[in-house]
């Protein structure tokens, strides 16, 4: 669901407790966010404006992001023009989704000058304008001609007028007379479609509507309904929605909810080479594996090639040359049918047979290497395929690494740098009481925390049969509750993430073996024990918000 005006207006009231701030840093993560580090009077903040199409917001963050090391030429025109400047206020328009900043920066030669800063956060029309104090557009990030829409121009240097507003609708803190059976939202400004059906629904719960609208003005809370795989939020209780709810401080809620979800689409927009790169590779695998199987099939079969020239050498002096000849078995006296080149003499076809038969004899070996390593090729690039639907941006950039190093793609072209020590993988930790949990999400991360980061007294766990994380719990002997709560992790980031009764197993790092020979990071097991699991997307929330080391 998009943002309205009116949970809107509760960030904006939020955002001005920090101001005035000064502007440290203008950093750009994707071609539609944009990261302000500021300094305020309750310390360093990340304001985070996300201008995307879908998920177009603003709030702080605590989150680490992974920043365009060339980015576009907005960011840089801001870096120039406002960096190190101070943000004196944030104002919403009414109750419409459009922010206007007031930034103060000195220019080169010492002068203060005040810029404009609107953020439009209107869907698939969000922008960023930075205009100056003559009320001309300096620049935005998303430029609009006249051909594109005739009613308003975003260009450098044309005047800047704001969206036209919707003159029929009422504030909704200072109302007049309204029809409480028709939609909100086109009564009021500030509503979506879901608020306007909360309010109604409490309204014929026997709540008076200006109760809620200061339940809503007061709020510092964000409240978050899952419901099929959907999340549904504002800064009320969502009553008129089945189930239960999480409640987090109005910020935290924004950035916990907005995360993960635009961090699919930053990695699907970073790292779709990738995914062409896998399913390129697992398509020619699983095609070729059916024609090899039916090779060594035919292959197999070889011992009758033996037998025809057998056949033809015992009897080419009694019998005459047609394009079929049958003849006695020396095992069975069945009949056999030999087909006969008529090219060549009864000599010359025996002769082919006697070849063809060394050739699918040695062929047997050869094609049985060949399925083996397919099959491997297969279960290398599925678990890729999952390890990349689950992967935040470290781990795919993790996963190109690993891919670029084997040539499946070309390394990315960076600048050149001085030469730094290798990082680590980014593998999740988790921290409970005395007790830690490492987990793997590519193969990378699985190998470092298996072999490098545990002890042989350490417990792994791994989803039985299926493609999933290296999970490891410092101790040998786990309680039922740390015991699960590593079977959650590794059921979820697993291929059977949306099962129920994901078998889990465990046993002591001293008991597994690397697979020689093998990519990725297969290992066999032995003396492990089985665990049942029910994956829960809320229960991995709280796990992450509880329990993993920042």
């Amino acid at each position: 669901m998009a943002l309205d005006g009116l949970l809107l207006h509760q960030l904006q009231k939020e955002i001005n407790t920090y101001l005035p701030a000064k502007l440290l840093k203008i950093q750009q993560i994707s071609d539609a966010e944009l990261l302000f580090t500021l300094r305020t009077q309750k310390g360093n903040q990340k304001l985070m404006i996300s201008l995307h199409s879908v998920y177009n917001r603003i709030h702080f963050t605590q989150q680490s992001y992974t920043t365009m090391e060339t980015p576009g030429n907005f960011t840089m025109l801001l870096r120039k023009l406002i960096d190190g400047g101070i943000i004196r206020s944030c104002k919403q328009l009414g109750l419409d989704r459009i922010l206007h900043m007031i930034v103060e920066a000195r220019n080169e030669m010492g002068d203060i000058h005040s810029y404009h800063f609107y953020i439009e956060l209107m869907g698939k029309y969000a922008n960023l304008v930075l205009v100056g104090e003559d009320n001309r557009i300096i620049d935005a990030l998303k430029r609009i001609p006249p051909f594109e829409n005739n009613r308003r121009t975003i260009l450098p240097g044309a005047q800047f007028t704001l969206p036209a507003p919707h003159k029929d609708k009422q504030n909704p803190y200072q109302h007049g007379p309204f029809l409480k059976e028709e939609s909100l939202t086109k009564q009021f400004h500030g509503f979506s479609p879901l608020l306007s059906k909360e309010v109604q629904y409490r309204m014929h719960q026997g709540e008076e509507f200006d109760d809620i609208m200061q339940k809503i003005a007061a709020s510092d809370t964000l409240y978050i309904s899952d419901i099929k795989d959907q999340m549904y939020f504002h800064c009320i209780p969502l009553t008129h929605l089945e189930g239960t709810y999480r409640t987090y401080l109005l910020m935290k809620g924004m950035d916990i909810l907005f995360y993960h979800k635009e961090e699919k689409v930053r990695i699907k927009q970073q790292s779709g080479d990738l995914f062409k790169a896998v399913r390129k590779e697992l398509h020619k695998n699983t095609s070729k594996l059916p024609k090899l199987e039916a090779s060594l099939e035919e292959a197999m079969d070889c011992e009758k090639y033996r037998e025809y020239g057998d056949l033809l050498f015992a009897y080419m002096h009694t019998i005459e040359k047609t394009a079929q000849i049958t003849l006695p078995s020396f095992e069975n006296e069945a009949m056999v049918t030999i087909p006969i080149d008529m090219r060549y003499d009864l000599k010359q076809n025996a002769n082919r047979y006697y070849q063809k038969y060394h050739k699918f004899k040695r062929a047997q070996n050869i094609l049985s290497e060949q399925i083996c390593l397919c099959k491997q090729e297969i279960e290398y690039f599925e678990t890729l395929e999952i390890q990349l639907e689950q992967a935040s941006m470290q781990d795919a950039m993790e996963i190109r690494e690993e891919l670029s190093k084997q040539n499946y793609i070309k390394p990315l072209k960076t600048r050149i740098r001085k030469k730094k020590k290798q990082e680590l993988p980014h593998f999740e930790t988790f921290q409970f009481d005395d007790i830690t949990i490492y987990v793997g999400k590519n193969n990378l991360q699985n190998d470092y925390v298996t072999w490098k980061l545990a002890r042989k007294q350490d417990t792994w766990l791994h989803v039985k049969d299926l493609h999933g994380s290296h999970v490891i719990i410092t101790t040998d002997h786990p309680d039922e509750a740390t015991l699960r709560n590593a079977a959650m992790l590794a059921a979820w980031y697993s291929q059977g993430r949306y099962s129920s009764s994901v078998p889990v197993n465990y046993c002591l790092v001293r008991q597994l073996k690397k697979i020689p020979g093998n990519k990725g990071s297969l290992v066999s097991l032995s003396n492990y024990k089985t665990i049942y699991i029910d994956p829960d997307a809320n229960y991995i929330q709280k796990l992450h918000d509880e329990h993993l080391a920042k």
